[in-house]
């Protein structure tokens, strides 16, 4: 068999998704693990993604057999990867040429980081990334929730944000949850009120600004982020109700699904999300590279 290995630049073309998505939905059938998100595919049509696939085709057949995906998701050149190789096209060395470029691609863009990505079952591709020098680092759950119609408690409003009456509170509130320096919150907040398909929602809680959230449209889908309270108001609904108004939110907008992602070690987050509807549909394990 003769494969050629190919590199594409984000954004990708609509015929490269296509490729890619028949072959996480054939993997899918064997394994029952779904890699769109773990391959960022949705994000990779993007114009402002940065990062790039690495393509392996089975040229005798003229059909994707393998892709690696290596995105730099927040900008600070520190970039995610992971790797799927057709079932049928297994232990024939794919993934190593597949990783040998990731690396290239990470060198020649100067990447200052890189994280291994693996969905928690996957323990073959979890000995795979171990046999070439990376560890075990964190571990981050998705949730999902099925859109539908809340309402919310008399003491408490939403409302989109507005610069000039809540930027400082935002700040405050950002910092006190994320630990975030000034400079970091203004960054975020900018981000998620001029992003399309990002929505700041703010939360009144006896007409005090009490919390916050983000809402992000990706096709079908309404993610969560960025939820935090004032410690002052927290245990007092404000989170529940943040979350519920996501989910009203996107019934309206015609959404089924809200998700969200949370690292699996923040006991109480989990709670507040378990209390709100939500249920685990999938784990990622991240992996650094120590070189041992």
């Amino acid at each position: 068999m003769n494969f050629s290995i190919i590199t594409a630049s984000f954004p990708i073309d609509d015929e490269t998704y296509k490729e890619i998505k028949l072959l996480c939905d054939e993997a899918f059938v064997i394994d029952q693990f779904n890699y769109c998100p773990v391959l960022n595919l949705t994000e990779s049509q993007k114009v402002d993604a940065r990062g790039f696939f690495v393509l392996a085709y089975d040229d005798e057949h003229d059909q994707l057999v393998g892709v690696a995906n290596a995105m730099d998701q927040m900008g600070l050149n520190t970039y995610e990867w992971s790797i799927l190789v057709a079932p049928m096209y297994r232990e024939i060395g794919i993934d190593e040429a597949l990783l040998k470029v990731v690396g290239d691609g990470l060198h020649h863009r100067g990447a200052e980081g890189e994280l291994a990505l693996v969905i928690e079952t996957d323990t073959s591709r979890r000995k795979f990334v171990e046999k070439y020098g990376y560890s075990y680092s964190f571990s981050e759950a998705t949730f999902e929730a099925r859109s539908e119609a809340t309402a919310l408690c008399d003491r408490i409003f939403i409302r989109p944000y507005i610069e000039i009456a809540d930027e400082d509170n935002m700040i405050e509130i950002l910092g006190e949850a994320f630990g975030d320096l000034r400079e970091e919150s203004v960054e975020l907040i900018s981000y998620n009120t001029s992003t399309e398909g990002r929505i700041m929602w703010v939360a009144i809680l006896d007409d005090e600004i009490a919390g916050t959230v983000t809402s992000v449209k990706e096709g079908d889908i309404q993610w969560v982020t960025a939820l935090a309270v004032h410690p002052d108001y927290q245990g007092q609904g404000v989170a529940t109700a943040l979350l519920n108004w996501v989910k009203d939110f996107a019934l309206r907008s015609g959404e089924k699904i809200v998700m969200l992602e949370v690292e699996v070690d923040n006991e109480r987050a989990l709670a507040v999300y378990e209390k709100a509807g939500f249920i685990k549909s999938m784990q990622v394990d991240y992996f650094v590279y120590t070189g041992e």
